[in-house]
């Protein structure tokens, strides 16, 4: 059997002992334990005190977690501090969800014979949809990860989950795992390891759902796995995205070339927020280019990814569609790169936007230069669905920042002014989507409170016995949630 070998970006060398590939038969068996473990019958108090023991077993652990996840990752040490963090945090965000309640968006309609048809008793409320596989991303070991967002929002609603692990942190993984699992009861949470297993994991009868955080051939992959089932399953994969950003006349300052830099080089790029297309005026190319070239790189998560920005970023430079403005440093030590930055006109851009428009993962970025903003008003909504749009204007340019805004909004899942995209919070207005290749259905969120509807299916009892129904639709309402009655939403 096949191993999952982790290794040590800074330095190329092997990390940890290699992590034996799951076998079908232990798939199985793992699926097995998901489908009996009882876990969507339980409350939402059980499962809120079952997320928070989570959270509290990790951050007890964080000392290890870190370390283990620096080695592997090269994330840093206070990167990775902050992630673990953030990753408790939104397992106790969605305890507060499940103590709430109106994620079941319970309703009760009474029954009326003078309506036309006349209307029965209903009363619908959300459930839990099954076993969910959650595929972890690379570039967040632990906030997109074994316990990340889609493990936290599908366990919150009920769903067991099993986490394909990914294999640039394979020991962080296993730890995280062990936690994890320790704190839950058996069966609600498992872990499988190796390529060849995520295929088997979306066909697999058990899983009713998927969620993905990765690149866009590979979440394509699966998505068409997933549809192509005799019993075709929601997959929610978050993909590619290239986060426009517009910077108007009035924005175009050394300190907006400064804020971009950073953005675009942070975490050496690696976020799925990265701003990798920026317009902007030709006049301000120069900060642009003095910012970037101030920049220095670092090591990527793996050497697929260095192999893959280097070959994207040469192929780029050697097109005749744009001119290379800028390169930072390289520490030219394991799998690090340089940032580079590309300068193109709007009339070039708009001819060759599918070429122009792609995403090159990793600390690079391309300028737009334009003479008038107007011109941009035609391009912008041709652009490819990003998670993020972002507009840079001064107190004067309001007006017309809100025509550049809404240009972007159908194309993006989150409009963003005179801030930068890279850091996602996590909370109910956040909305971490966007239309394709951003995401595989713009209408959900990978990150907040309302990322628990993803694992979720409606459910209408018509005409029950009180006994019967679950108590969020009891009469009284003895849980105390929110819900519309007859129409009016309130606590009735």
């Amino acid at each position: 059997m096949t191993a999952v070998q982790g290794y040590n970006p800074r330095t190329g060398e092997a990390f940890g002992a290699p992590v034996p590939s799951t076998s079908d038969a232990e798939l199985d068996a793992i699926l097995a334990k998901a489908v009996a473990s009882g876990w969507s019958a339980t409350t939402s108090e059980v499962r809120a005190e079952a997320l928070e023991r989570v959270a509290d077993a990790l951050d007890a652990e964080s000392e290890l977690l870190v370390s283990t996840a620096d080695s592997e990752t090269a994330l840093g040490v206070p990167r990775l501090s902050g992630e673990l963090k953030r990753t408790t945090n939104q397992l106790r965000l969605f305890a507060s969800v499940l103590r709430e309640g109106s994620y079941l968006e319970a309703t009760i309609d009474t029954a009326d014979a003078n309506t036309v048809p006349p209307r029965p008793e209903l009363r619908r409320i959300l459930r839990p949809i099954g076993p969910v596989a959650v595929f972890a991303a690379s570039n967040f070991p632990f906030a997109f990860s074994v316990a990340g967002g889609d493990t936290a929002s599908a366990l919150a609603a009920g769903s067991p989950v099993v986490v394909k692990a990914h294999p640039s942190h394979p020991t962080t993984s296993v730890e995280t795992a062990r936690i994890v699992a320790a704190a839950l009861p058996e069966g609600v949470f498992g872990i499988v390891h190796g390529i060849p297993v995520g295929t088997r994991l979306v066909q697999h009868p058990a899983v009713k759902a998927v969620g993905f955080t990765g690149s866009t051939g590979g979440g394509r992959a699966l998505f068409d796995l997933a549809s192509g089932r005799p019993d075709p399953i929601p997959f929610y994969g978050e993909l590619g995205s290239v986060n426009p950003t517009v910077i108007l006349p009035g924005a175009a300052t050394e300190e907006t070339a400064a804020g971009f830099a950073g953005s675009l080089t942070l975490g050496v790029g690696q976020f799925c927020t990265n701003p990798g297309l920026v317009f902007a005026p030709a006049a301000m190319v120069e900060a642009l280019t003095a910012a970037v070239a101030g920049t220095t790189g670092g090591p990527m998560l793996n050497e697929r990814m260095q192999h893959g920005y280097q070959s994207g970023v040469d192929t780029l430079a050697a097109s005749d569609l744009v001119e290379l403005a800028a390169t930072g440093t390289d520490p030219a030590q394991g799998f690090s790169v340089a940032p580079k930055l590309f300068t193109t006109e709007l009339k070039t851009f708009a001819a060759n936007q599918g070429t122009l428009s792609e995403e090159h993962f990793g600390p690079a970025g391309v300028v737009v230069t334009y003479t008038d903003p107007e011109e941009l008003l035609d391009v912008l909504p041709q652009l490819p669905g990003s998670l993020t749009a972002t507009v840079h204007a001064s107190g004067e340019e309001h007006a017309l920042a809100g025509r550049i805004g809404a240009a972007l909004q159908s194309v993006a899942g989150r409009l963003i002014f005179n801030a930068w995209p890279t850091g996602v919070a996590v909370a109910w207005g956040m909305q971490h989507g966007g239309p394709w290749p951003a995401t595989t259905n713009a209408l959900y969120t990978s990150v907040g409170s309302t990322a628990i509807r993803r694992w979720l299916v409606p459910v209408t009892y018509q005409s029950w016995p009180e006994e019967l129904l679950p108590p969020e639709l009891q009469a009284g309402n003895p849980l105390n949630i929110p819900r519309r009655f007859d129409g009016v939403l309130g606590s009735k």
